[in-house]
């Protein structure tokens, strides 16, 4: 059975923009330190790009991730928002472009807003200066209170803080100050992840060299700290990682200022990823770009996509990842809906894995519903490989 979303233009838009100013100590993203001369020509790449899916895209969510996107001037940005305007890609209900506060102007912000953007994700990370040394971030914490006045200045009202937890070095002192002080700020959406070693990352490397230790047991502690400081504070957890505040009277399962974006990820939604290294989920077939700036650009200057790989997953194994994917989500997967997005059904093609998960206290089942208790969502990683086909 093929999902009947199939039919539709696509409503999701990603973008990677791979620059940095300087590259995080954990961060295992593709992204390279910033060159006027490259990134103009990727600029023009992107222009292409955008234009050769147009057609097929009708955003209901954009969202420009990386690397740093707040990097880019005004110039450059100028160039891809009214290239955007031109194809008919402005006016998505929720449009996100990712900031470092060290580069955050009114100018740009104002420029931004101008064009319909209207969420920016600020990557704050900590509000210890130690630890943003630690995490080789360029920003200080005194310019993360100054841009977040800034982004409120030039409009934004739908603003997200982007933390860690389990940084080496961070005792639970230090990160119940961040997260009394991110709250204070007043954003409409937190995001708070655990530190993950990749490899070929310093902090990895570091890890490796014996250089500090892992504390699992202090790791949880401040999993939970967050979702209890989180709720006090007016949040709403809505995915492992991913809190949102409520603008209605009446709480729904997924708040108001939930990103959107990331809610069609979940949900097995369609969407075109574009610049280096970008994947994307197009009816069914998965693609990804060329992790490489100069080759990315080079196939679209000769008018081709730059796509790397093409993946199109059987009918059950797409909809394995989709449940699993799901499962990070609080209201877990209600069954018409799965029914619905993957033409399969949970109670049937899964019903093992979900009683499974329920006698050992990760899971919850109903006749509407199966989703992850508060435990499961501490190990939902672990939960959902068993979906996976």
């Amino acid at each position: 059975m093929v999902s009947p979303l199939f039919d539709q233009s696509v409503q999701s838009l990603y973008v990677h923009v791979p620059f940095c100013a300087h590259k995080c100590s954990y961060c295992a993203f593709y992204s390279e330190a910033s060159n006027g001369e490259i990134i103009n020509r990727y600029v023009c790449a992107l222009i292409r790009e955008l234009e050769m899916v147009a057609s097929d895209l009708k955003p209901r969510t954009i969202f420009f991730g990386g690397g740093t996107p707040s990097l880019l001037n005004l110039r450059q940005w100028e160039q891809i928002l009214q290239t955007m305007q031109r194809l008919g890609l402005t006016g998505a209900a929720e449009w996100t472009v990712e900031c470092n506060p060290a580069t955050v102007s009114l100018e740009k912000a104002k420029l931004l807003r101008s064009f319909g953007v209207n969420r920016i994700s600020m990557g704050v990370q900590s509000l210890d200066e130690n630890l943003l040394d630690r995490l080789g971030r360029i920003h200080s914490r005194e310019m993360v209170f100054k841009s977040f006045d800034t982004l409120r200045a030039a409009g934004f009202d739908n603003v997200n803080i982007d933390l860690m937890f389990a940084i080496p070095g961070q005792t639970m002192k230090i990160w119940r100050d961040t997260l009394a002080e991110a709250t204070a700020l007043g954003s409409e959406h937190l995001s708070s992840y655990e530190v993950i070693y990749e490899d070929d990352t310093p902090l990895y490397a570091q890890l490796k060299a014996g250089e500090f230790d892992v504390d699992e047991a202090l790791a949880c502690a401040m999993y939970e700290e967050l979702v209890t400081v989180a709720s006090a504070s007016g949040f709403h957890q809505y995915e492992i990682a991913n809190f949102a505040k409520h603008s209605a009277a009446t709480p729904s399962d997924i708040p108001d200022h939930a990103c959107q974006h990331n809610v069609n990820y979940w949900r097995g939604g369609c969407y075109y990823g574009l610049g280096p290294s970008a994947t994307g989920n197009v009816r069914g077939i998965r693609n990804k770009n060329w992790s490489n700036t100069q080759m990315y650009c080079e196939q679209l200057e000769q008018g081709k996509r730059a796509i790397e790989s093409k993946e199109e997953l059987a009918p059950l194994s797409r909809a394995g990842e989709i449940a699993a994917f799901g499962l990070r989500m609080n209201a877990g997967w209600p069954f018409e809906k799965f029914k619905q997005v993957t033409g399969c059904d949970l109670r049937h093609d899964w019903s093992r894995e979900m009683d499974q998960l329920v006698q050992q206290g990760w899971g919850r089942l109903d006749q509407y519903r199966f989703q992850l208790t508060s435990r499961g969502l501490r190990f939902a990683d672990s939960a959902a490989e068993l979906f996976l086909r």
